[in-house]
């Protein structure tokens, strides 16, 4: 069962090592709010993500990309607020990482 896993904290604060190691085959990955900072070129938490096999999707809240100004890899996809809706159907579960 596909899972998408919603983070919004800080990578640098936060529990992306524990969401990485969870994530299922198929499931999706929705950084959001501070969590865009994973995206940072050259950090270590971008490097953890591009490391993830490619059946597992990224994705990444456009408007708080925007907000920070980080750079976007080529495997991430953005989505605006109706597209995370729908993304959110997509996955038989959603579990927010407060």
């Amino acid at each position: 069962m596909a899972t998408l896993h919603l983070l919004s904290q800080s990578p640098f604060a936060s529990r992306l090592d524990s969401v990485l190691r969870l994530l299922g085959p198929h499931d999706g990955l929705l950084l959001c709010g501070d969590a865009c900072h994973a995206l940072q070129p050259g950090s270590a938490p971008q490097q953890e993500l591009e490391r993830l096999p490619d059946s597992i999707k990224l994705y990444a809240l456009a408007e708080d990309v925007a907000a920070r100004q980080v750079g976007l890899p080529e495997r991430v996809k953005t989505v605006d607020y109706p597209g995370f809706v729908e993304l959110c159907t997509h996955y038989a579960k959603v579990n927010g990482w407060l």
